[in-house]
């Protein structure tokens, strides 16, 4: 009991109360009562201050939270607008970061892109379908059309190759040359036929890939291609080995080995030299050569088919465009740096 109390009730209590036993239970009972009320005091102070703790981090929780959600809303608006723009809709979603969000709206807004996106999804699944089917078409077509041609031009060249050998004594000078020129023409057409139906054909009956080392497949091509007694082929022994289809890869090398020969035939000391740049994300090689340079003019339709500089019998004007195919299978790029009379650097890139 407070200590004032207890003085208070001895005063005006008379003697015979203040100790009488009965009088001494009430007071003991009134003693509890205080004790009891200061206990819950205490736990109601407490419970007040540890609640306030909690509602003060849930506060700044609930603040952080509802800053997140504004991002949240203005990084959509914004997708949503950029989304609006490249599917070309009228729609637009109007809304304001620094103001009051319209949920609903954006909402809706979502839903409308959503069924756009679907409608395109499925306009772009048909148009790919269409697409595989006239692209399987005109491959057939093309192979068709390559054995139908080739046939009756190998014929007629052996026949051309007969006249010449059986009558070769009665023929005059300018019969012979124009059977010549006859049976040229004849090996270009094959030659272009051959190239059209490699080009159409290329990637779609993919070998097993194996592991290709680089520096012995530049020593088998350097055993077949034709190379003059002026010119010099050159490669280190740096390069590596890489996981391909190897009769692809060796295309590449092959067309771009043949193009920088014949772009230095006519040097006095022409060079062809091939290189390898390490690189994190590709293998990376390069072709140079000391030759005749390709104009700029050319330089941007030079990998186009049928794209030839001079006219060569023996060409297609197919093997670059070839080469560009190849490379992008292997999600990789090539390109030309030259200039005319200056030489040429074809480098190409293929993704490790």
């Amino acid at each position: 009991m407070h200590s004032l109390l207890k003085r208070q009730l001895k005063k005006t209590l008379p003697a015979h109360l203040s100790e009488d036993p009965e009088m001494q239970m009430f007071l003991a009972a009134v003693e509890m009562s205080y004790q009891n009320h200061d206990e819950k005091l205490n736990m109601l102070q407490r419970a007040t201050a540890i609640s306030s703790e909690e509602l003060f981090v849930a506060n700044r929780e609930l603040t952080k939270e509802a800053e997140r959600q504004k991002k949240i809303l203005v990084s959509l608006e914004l997708a949503m607008d950029s989304l609006s723009s490249n599917l070309g809709t009228d729609k637009q979603f109007e809304g304001d970061a620094s103001k009051v969000f319209d949920v609903e709206k954006l909402a809706k807004h979502i839903s409308y892109l959503a069924a756009e996106v679907k409608e395109i999804t499925e306009e772009k699944n048909l148009l790919l379908e269409d697409l595989e089917a006239q692209n399987e078409s005109l491959n057939n077509y093309v192979q068709m059309v390559s054995h139908d041609l080739k046939s009756p031009i190998r014929n007629v060249n052996a026949l051309l190759s007969w006249v010449l050998e059986d009558d070769q004594n009665s023929l005059t000078e300018e019969n012979k040359e124009n059977l010549a020129l006859a049976s040229s023409n004849l090996a270009k057409m094959d030659n272009l036929i051959n190239g059209i139906l490699e080009h159409a054909t290329i990637g779609t009956s993919m070998e097993s890939k194996m592991n290709v080392d680089i520096n012995i497949l530049l020593k088998e091509i350097e055993s077949y291609v034709p190379l003059p007694d002026n010119v010099s082929l050159s490669y280190g022994s740096n390069f590596p080995v890489i996981h391909i289809e190897k009769h692809l890869i060796e295309q590449v090398f092959t067309y771009l080995i043949t193009n920088a020969i014949t772009a230095t035939k006519d040097k006095d000391k022409g060079r062809v030299e091939i290189k390898y740049e390490k690189d994190d994300k590709f293998w990376k090689f390069s072709v140079v050569d000391n030759g005749k340079g390709i104009p700029v003019k050319h330089q941007s339709s030079i990998f186009e088919m049928f794209r030839k500089l001079e006219n060569n019998d023996s060409a297609a004007g197919v093997g670059l465009a070839l080469a560009k195919k190849i490379v992008k299978l292997y999600d990789g790029s090539i390109e030309l740096v030259s200039e005319e009379n200056m030489g040429a650097n074809f480098t190409f890139t293929l993704k490790k």
